[in-house]
């Protein structure tokens, strides 16, 4: 991919010197409280290959987050595709994010999904993306409500990947931003 860069980020593939903070973002317990799995370094590093490889093909994915001005990375943010939730129709797009907890409150992710935003209904020109958590996980709730998007309760699931073990962590709540609504906002804030 192509790096974005934003008033303070870049946006890039995964690459090597990343690999100790992705397992630690996929091991904290307050970054994964809505998770019911922490992954070990050899999970985090398979995972991350697996991000990186989805990036190399498709041109977008969660990619890393870094801060322009020390070369960080943060944690990712991006674009992605939900062939894992059966709710969804094939070819729906989901924005996500993940960063560690000394980023968290500082508009990062604010800012790196405004310009994901601006590539998935500019470049991909998608229809629609869309963002989920579980229901309770009111920090990236109020991100959705920030970039705009709408909550639609009839679309909200019970996660199917989401052990019984963790019902609290089943239901996820679904949010949509339609690129037309995307549009009027980005219109209205010039």
């Amino acid at each position: 991919m192509k790096p974005i860069r934003t008033e303070r980020l870049i946006l890039r593939n995964w690459e090597q010197r990343d690999r100790a903070l992705f397992h630690r973002i996929n091991s904290d317990e307050r970054v994964m409280e809505f998770f019911p799995f922490r992954r070990d370094r050899a999970a985090a590093d398979a995972k991350m290959d697996e991000l990186r490889a989805w990036i190399d093909e498709d041109g977008y994915g969660f990619a890393a987050a870094e801060i322009a001005a020390t070369g960080e990375c943060i944690g990712f943010v991006g674009l992605l595709q939900t062939d894992h939730v059966p709710s969804l129709p094939a070819g729906t797009i989901e924005i996500g994010w993940r960063l560690a907890p000394e980023y968290w409150r500082k508009g990062y992710v604010t800012e790196a999904s405004e310009a994901w935003l601006a590539f998935g209904f500019e470049t991909l020109e998608l229809d629609e993306i869309v963002s989920f958590a579980v229901a309770e996980n009111h920090r990236s709730i109020a991100v959705m409500k920030r970039l705009g998007m709408r909550a639609d309760p009839g679309a909200d699931f019970d996660h199917p990947a989401v052990p019984d073990s963790h019902p609290h962590l089943k239901r996820h709540a679904l949010y949509r931003l339609s690129r037309d609504d995307w549009q009027a906002r980005k219109g209205a804030a010039r």
